[in-house]
């Protein structure tokens, strides 16, 4: 038996449990019932087909970010490539011209933008995960809906912006008479990988951040960090072969190097580094769900 709460308390749903000591009858006296209530736990928590339900609702919160990130802008979604372009520039004067780094025979520009086309997926999602609970504190204080469909849409809002990014890419490799090559068959795998351990850290970090704010201060810290301890402006190769195994502790090292070979055939891929980078996707990705549906009741509470 499933109660739905008219409360928004943030509780789901209800798994109750009754015992009756007999047979219930109106003309009897003194009979004993007890009704246990209890919130559902451990996998059945997850009810990922609830979400599934609240598809419709997954989408227009999609289309409502893609919406307000752009509206009164004078360039608009010019500036999903625009970004990683002027990055791309900076890194082929500052890693391609003044130190020289190998770009693996193609020009430093393209060699840049491809790996912060892996990065970007990766990042831009983590980053706008972890607040998108707080910025919507009124709607999940106020309305039930699965807490997941706001992680969610962020990853759908980027996965536009990617495609966008994309197009450019195609226009640079055309550009650059870079060619094709069959390892582009291999996108579709690389983008699971970035955008999901994007997922399963913004699942973490945002239930972190309902609790503790500071999360939302670390993150952007920490994301361009990382931006230095990635292959993204230069290549594994320019590592001291001292470092590689600290170096390689970083899941994106595997990530933006199969970003890479993927988009341009040729590059270094580690099988180490792509299995580790798999592994870590699915684990970090069961703990974020994990951890995000048990603490999903206090959401409406605590923010």
């Amino acid at each position: 038996m499933i109660l739905m709460p008219s409360t928004p308390a943030g509780w789901r749903s209800w798994r109750i449990r009754h015992t009756v000591t007999q047979e219930f009858n109106p003309s009897d006296r003194g009979q004993t019932f007890h009704l246990l209530i209890r919130p559902t736990g451990g996998w059945r928590s997850l009810d990922l087909r609830e979400v599934w339900r609240y598809r419709g609702l997954l989408g227009a919160m999609t289309r409502r970010d893609i919406t307000l990130r752009y509206r009164q802008t004078a360039l608009g979604v010019i500036w999903v490539v625009l970004q990683p372009l002027l990055a791309a520039g900076i890194f082929t004067f500052v890693f391609g011209s003044i130190a020289k780094f190998s770009s693996d025979g193609v020009p430093y520009v393209i060699f840049a933008y491809t790996g912060l086309l892996g990065y970007n997926a990766f990042s831009n999602s983590l980053a706008s995960m972890s607040t998108c609970l707080v910025a919507n504190g009124a709607l999940v204080s106020k309305v039930y809906f699965p807490r997941l469909i706001l992680p969610l849409s962020q990853i759908g809002s980027k996965l536009v912006d990617f495609g966008v990014a994309f197009a450019l890419y195609l226009i640079l490799n055309v550009t650059f008479h870079v060619g094709f090559h069959l390892s582009l068959l291999t996108l579709p795998a690389w983008m699971l990988l970035a955008y999901g351990s994007a997922l399963g850290l913004g699942l973490l970090t945002s239930a972190l951040n309902v609790s503790y704010r500071d999360v939302g201060f670390i993150v952007p810290v920490a994301l361009p960090l990382l931006l230095y301890l990635a292959p993204v402006a230069y290549g594994t190769q320019v590592v001291p072969k001292r470092l590689r195994g600290a170096y390689g502790i970083n899941p994106l090292v595997g990530i933006i190097n199969g970003f890479r070979w993927c988009l341009l055939g040729r590059g270094s891929l580690s099988a180490g580094s792509t299995i580790y980078a798999a592994v870590f996707t699915v684990v970090v990705v069961v703990l974020g769900v994990l951890y995000f549906r048990s603490h999903e009741r206090r959401f409406p509470d605590v923010i």
